[in-house]
């Protein structure tokens, strides 16, 4: 084969198709050279460009084409073959979407086929340029300009000549659609500008790229533009390569790996041995034996264990399929807590606690006393509703404490991501279950008291509802076969004893709030903060500042100073702060060593916590001209437990 023989198999075309595999009869080889007529019909073709030289296979159907060639085979069967300029133009093609620079081609031979189309093989004679067309109906024609090259200096144009050789034979071994001969017709060719056609024709680079070769007529820099393209074709195909190597190596020893494995397990069996996986799958069967499953939960159990036993140790999804037969497993479908059904002694339990909130110890009780009655009643679904620092998390402990429950806190201040409540579906890499099954799991039992905190705050975004998503965990009519999307089977949530908590009501979604049983914890009054500092908070900060009731005590005119003046609030929360102030004032002299009882008393307190913070608006309306009284409503509770308009409030 010969560069005047060379076939291009990959080139086809949307006007104009390539033609099958099969015999080509009808005109013999057109010259070599021959000299272009300055007028010749034009053939747009798509996705491909013809070179000087090279032979390209056509098959033309549409019926303007089919007159051109009629039209040329009765001339002198030369016709010019131009690109289309856009990949997108359609079976109308005007002589505007057409590059200025083709190819004359020869046509060498055609045959018609019983579809009423035809096919063609024709060769490249020599590049021309586009003058002006002069017919555009039924099929285009133009006047055209031949194109010759330049060429300069042989002594760079060999070198470059010899690199060209060179990349194009290691891209022929590599790349999988071209032929070993083309590397042979290659290595013969003499002529620098016939090689770079050639190189141009065999790789596939885009319609661009061969374009700028075509309409290159300086040799070198036509040589060195094909030189890049290798370049980068081998640079490609290595990579490929290395790539196809590495998979055939992987795969080669996975099965090596599975031949050994295979034989080592029939050793063992000889031998009356078990290997280590062998031995996981059988206690993964045991333990899922054990944990006491639903019949829904242990069919997808055991389905995904016989898909583990198949599953080779070294698949992706072997450890995805492991952990979720870890959660299966260790999740307490059976485990349960016994409830302390003695109602005095949970009744001294939130006494000891909590002062006053006789409305929650008053519910919690009447609780008890239908479960020791019913024992297969529902978990209630409360909502502690009350200003920061009156108690409510705080309750949720003591509550469960009195039940003898396991107690999990979980903040939804902020959540936005509905994946947190249901979790997500297997199908995402490091998938999680959500946070109600995690808290399930960390209890170790089935029916933990679930305090979520922050209702009220929840957030949502493009990823979903949260709130949404609670609606089923505090439904009791639904909760008894709550899907996570994780887990992907019914867990019954409906033992458990959910309590969550806001600072108002007004955010919640009406249907989340309909499900739940509000209480209120309204803010303490001036005698109810007394009895607390005094009977809860004044002996836990004196323990947490390492203090003894020998060097501290606190008088009852003091701790009503502190909540009046230092403090103005529907909670407790800052009233322990400054009690806090006090400890530390009164544990500095300890450490340095003055080891005597420190009474505080209403007249020491301002020389622990500095000068009044909260002045009475009465007494400024009355001292001072020009104080007006302002309305606002606060939680702020008054001796009657009522809230009332009260003065604004003004920091000294």
């Amino acid at each position: 084969m010969n560069a005047n023989q060379l076939l291009i198999p990959d080139e086809s075309n949307m006007i104009l198709e390539k033609s099958p595999a099969g015999p080509i009869t009808g005109e013999g080889e057109g010259p070599k050279e021959m000299e272009i007529p300055d007028e010749l019909p034009i053939i747009p073709i798509h996705e491909t460009t013809l070179y000087p030289k090279m032979i390209l296979p056509l098959m033309v159907s549409q019926e303007p084409l089919i007159k051109l060639i009629d039209a040329a085979l009765i001339s002198n069967k030369v016709v010019g073959i131009v690109a289309i300029k856009s990949r997108e133009m359609e079976q109308q093609v005007k002589a505007e979407d057409l590059f200025e620079i083709g190819c004359a081609a020869y046509i060498l031979k055609m045959i018609k086929v019983p579809n009423s189309s035809i096919r063609l093989l024709i060769q490249g004679t020599g590049r021309i340029r586009l003058k002006e067309f002069t017919q555009r109906e039924p099929f285009l024609r133009a006047r055209v300009i031949p194109l010759q090259d330049t060429v300069e200096a042989k002594g760079d144009t060999q070198a470059l000549m010899v690199g060209v050789k060179g990349i194009f034979q290691k891209v022929v071994e590599l790349a999988p659609n071209l032929p070993a001969e083309l590397a042979i017709v290659a290595m013969n060719l003499d002529e620098p500008g016939a090689l770079a056609d050639l190189v141009a024709s065999s790789l596939n680079v885009p319609l661009a790229d061969k374009q700028a070769i075509l309409e290159t007529l300086n040799v070198k820099d036509r040589l060195d533009k094909a030189n890049l393209l290798l370049t980068k074709e081998l640079s490609v195909l290595e990579l490929s390569s290395k790539i196809q190597t590495q998979v055939r190596e992987g795969i080669d020893k996975s099965q090596r790996e599975y031949f050994l494995r295979e034989q080592l397990k029939a050793i063992q069996k000889e031998l009356g041995e078990r290997d280590e996986r062998t031995v996981e799958i059988e206690e993964l069967r045991q333990r899922l034996v054990q944990a006491k499953l639903p019949p829904e939960a242990m069919k997808e159990g055991e389905r995904e264990l016989e898909r583990l036993a198949k599953m080779p140790p070294a698949a992706a999804e072997y450890t995805v399929s492991r952990t979720y037969l870890e959660w299966l497993i260790e999740l307490p479908w059976a485990v349960a807590t016994a409830d302390n059904l003695d109602i005095p002694q949970a009744q001294k339990v939130l006494d000891e606690d909590h002062y006053d909130l006789e409305k929650v110890k008053k519910r919690i009780l009447e609780y008890l006393s239908v479960r020791k009655l019913k024992t297969d009643m529902k978990g209630p679904i409360l909502c502690f509703v009350g200003p920061p620092g009156t108690g409510k998390t705080s309750v949720g402990k003591s509550i469960a404490k009195a039940l003898g429950r396991k107690f999990i806190r979980m903040s939804l201040g902020g959540v936005r991501d509905e994946a947190e409540i249901r979790g997500h579906r297997r199908t995402y890499i490091g998938a999680l279950p959500g946070r109600i099954i995690q808290g399930i799991r960390k209890a170790g039992s089935n029916n933990p008291l679930f305090m979520l905190d922050e209702i009220d705050k929840l957030g949502m975004d493009f990823r979903g509802d949260p709130s949404a998503a609670l609606l089923e965990v505090l439904d009791p009519e639904q909760n008894n076969s709550f899907s996570d999307h994780y887990i992907d089977v019914p867990f019954d949530l409906s033992k458990a004893m959910f309590i969550t908590t806001a600072n108002i009501l007004d955010p919640i979604p009406p249907a989340l709030r309909d499900r739940m049983e509000v209480l209120d914890l309204p803010g303490y009054t001036e005698e109810e903060k007394l009895r607390i500092a005094r009977d809860y908070l004044v002996p836990r900060q004196i323990e947490a500042h390492g203090l003894e009731e020998k060097n501290i005590k606190f008088e009852d005119g003091a701790l009503r100073r502190i909540a009046l003046e230092y403090t103005r609030e529907a909670g407790v929360r800052n009233l322990e702060r400054e009690i806090a102030n006090v400890c530390r004032g009164v544990a500095k002299r300890v450490a340095e060593g003055q080891e005597i009882l420190t009474v505080i008393d209403a007249e020491s307190v301002p020389a622990y916590l500095g000068p009044i913070k909260f002045f009475s608006e009465v007494a400024e309306r009355t001292s001072e001209p020009g104080v007006a009284t302002g309305l606002a409503w606060t939680p702020l509770r008054t001796a009657y437990g009522r809230s009332y308009p009260v003065g604004p409030e003004k920091e000294a």
